[in-house]
């Protein structure tokens, strides 16, 4: 069982995430503002699959990886700290696009939605990486049972991107008025995110090997 210290660092991490857009995020936004939060709901629950396959995937092949490569901890992390860093630099870099901008998208009934939120994430390579990069430097393989730390720990990023994107998929009209009519509060959620990514990416790169 991960550290309650563990289990906070990972959850500021997966908050940081899904608080930065991506494919995800801006699927789901489009898709409210254009067929109503209902529509976002739906395709909300596709996504939620795709990370279900991911936390199983990642948690038996992370298992084995640590278990069987002693180097594989480092290089991983390593990886991880460059790609939280690349998502820092996207949210603090001028002319980064803003969370709110979404595109035009048809009509769909709920078969499709699901399905397309789905393919939205299993496509999406910050869920990759997450998992296969981010996720294995707060499991301590000296504390035993890596794969049952590897599925707390993903239920937890489950848990914490279907809480947010819920409650942008249902406020993501009034939330986009609000943004578009005060854009310092854009810029402060912009500034806010890359600060807190810039920061887990340097502890990430600097920490030592368990």
């Amino acid at each position: 069982m991960p550290s309650v210290a563990t289990l906070a660092a990972f959850a500021l991490v997966a908050l940081g995430m899904v608080l930065t857009p991506g494919p995800n995020m801006l699927y789901l936004i489009s898709r409210s503002l254009s067929q109503g939060p209902r529509a976002g709901l739906i395709s909300l629950c596709g996504v939620a699959c795709g990370f279900i396959f991911y936390v199983v995937a990642a948690a038996f092949g992370i298992t084995a990886i640590l278990l069987t490569v002693p180097l594989a901890y480092d290089a991983l992390r390593l990886v991880g700290a460059a790609y939280l860093a690349w998502l820092a630099w996207s949210a603090l870099k001028p002319g980064a696009r803003p969370i709110f901008e979404t595109r035009d998208l048809p009509i769909d009934g709920p078969r499709r939605l699901f399905l397309m939120g789905l393919l939205t994430n299993l496509l999406n390579p910050k869920v990759a990486v997450l998992y296969l990069s981010l996720l294995p430097q707060f499991i301590d393989p000296s504390k035993g049972h890596v794969l049952a730390q590897s599925v707390i720990l993903g239920l937890e990023q489950i848990t914490i991107s279907v809480s947010v994107n819920s409650m942008i998929a249902v406020s993501a009209g009034s939330v986009a008025l609000f943004l578009k009519e005060r854009p310092f509060w854009a810029q402060v959620q912009r500034w806010m995110m890359g600060t807190v990514l810039a920061g887990l990416a340097a502890r990430m790169a600097l920490e030592s090997q368990r």
